[in-house]
């Protein structure tokens, strides 16, 4: 059971402005996410110095390699103290690749499948490849039904695309959603955005959300906000 879905992306290079705002959204968010652009900087000790502000670290390295090296890659992050509560890989990877994940993870962290990313529509996976006669959603979904049958406990996908991934799939599958950006937010990249309310309509258990909190002038009452706004509609 996710008891707070609100997951901050901390997307930073600066290991104090990281460690600052764990501390400030703490109160108010359930995750922090820490992605390539932090770890490739610092690496573990960067990762452990945030991560021992207390909030459960959802470490975003999208792992995309064989079998091997992929599995080899998750066990050193199993290693990490304290350990990552959820870590991800692409669900493009294969089935081999996503069965290697889990036996690497066994359980330690939540293992999530990227599917589509929010910044690619339709007309850019069918130029990169993807069969052209289904849409985003569908391979979404389709990826989705994979990486639960090689064992992977959820996803990353769009907002709109979480009610055919439920579907195709299980309630209790996870669903982790970016792009989520509140109705008075600028888009900046993404394509396929949703409101943190209309993306929990749909289904989603988490909710990535980097700028709209992080480049807040105060980013705990931005998040604040936000958890108070889904409190109150969830309670309407």
């Amino acid at each position: 059971m996710i008891k707070n879905p609100i997951c901050v992306a901390l997307d930073t290079p600066d290991v104090a402005r990281a460690q600052e705002l764990a501390r400030l959204v703490k109160p108010h968010a359930g995750y922090a996410k820490l992605g390539m652009e932090f770890f490739y900087a610092h690496g573990p000790k960067g990762y452990e110095t945030v991560a021992k502000e207390g909030l459960p670290i959802f470490l975003d390295l999208k792992l995309h390699d064989i079998p091997n090296t992929v599995a080899s890659g998750l066990r050193s992050l199993m290693r990490l103290d304290p350990k990552p509560a959820i870590v991800n890989i692409h669900a493009t990877g294969g089935a081999d690749m996503m069965r290697a994940a889990a036996d690497a993870v066994d359980g330690r962290a939540l293992l999530i499948g990227v599917t589509i990313l929010t910044s690619l529509a339709d007309a850019d996976i069918h130029q990169a490849g993807f069969a052209r006669e289904l849409t985003g959603r569908e391979h979404a979904a389709a990826l989705a039904v994979l990486a639960r049958q090689c064992g992977l406990d959820g996803v990353v996908c769009s907002a709109p695309d979480v009610r055919a991934v439920k579907t195709a799939t299980a309630p209790d599958f996870i669903t982790v959603v970016p792009g989520i950006r509140p109705a008075d937010a600028a888009v900046q990249d993404q394509k396929r955005v949703a409101t943190p309310r209309a993306a929990l309509d749909e289904g989603a258990d988490i909710l990535v959300i980097g700028r709209p909190i992080t480049g807040a002038s105060d980013p705990a009452a931005a998040a604040r906000d936000i958890a108070r706004s889904l409190e109150a509609s969830h309670a309407h």
